[in-house]
Order: C-alpha cells, then structure tokens, then sequence
C-alpha cells in the first residue's frame, strides 16, 4: 500500500513539474538574420533587434530598402575616425 501511495505522490510531483515548465520555454520568435519577422496575425513585417528594431514595414523588401539606404551614412562615419 505504501508503495502504491509514493508512484502516485511521484506520478503527481512529475506531472505539475512538467506542467509548470512546459509553458515557460522561450520560442526563437522566428527572428530572421535581421532580427525581424512577418505578423502572420495582422500582415505586414517588423523588427525587435537590429539596426530597425521597433519598426514596421509593410514587406521585407521595404525594410531591405530602408536597410540599404542607412547603411553608407554608419560606413561613411566608421572611416571618417
């Protein structure tokens, strides 16, 4: 009988370890090289890290165009030191 109590008291400590961590895991966000992703629920694309982090763009090709026209002026003042 005893035996039978500690499986169960085991069986119950497992499964509300289990159920406590399970949701706490971190997803990768599906961040891109960029730091960016799409809004599968309300369209568009936007950035959390980055040169663009907290902008949105309406696709990725719009954030690779702003991207690319902010870039000469950072590599302009890197050689000017």
């Amino acid at each position: 009988m005893k035996s039978i109590l500690l499986i169960v008291q085991l069986a119950f400590g497992f499964g509300l370890f289990f159920c406590a961590t399970v949701p706490a895991y971190p997803h990768g966000g599906g961040l891109d090289a960029y730091g960016c992703h799409n809004n599968r629920k309300a369209g568009g694309y936007h950035c959390h890290r980055g040169p663009l982090a907290g902008q949105s763009f309406a696709l990725q090709d719009e954030m690779l165009r702003k991207l690319v026209s902010e870039r000469p002026a950072a590599d302009t003042k890197e050689k000017g030191k």
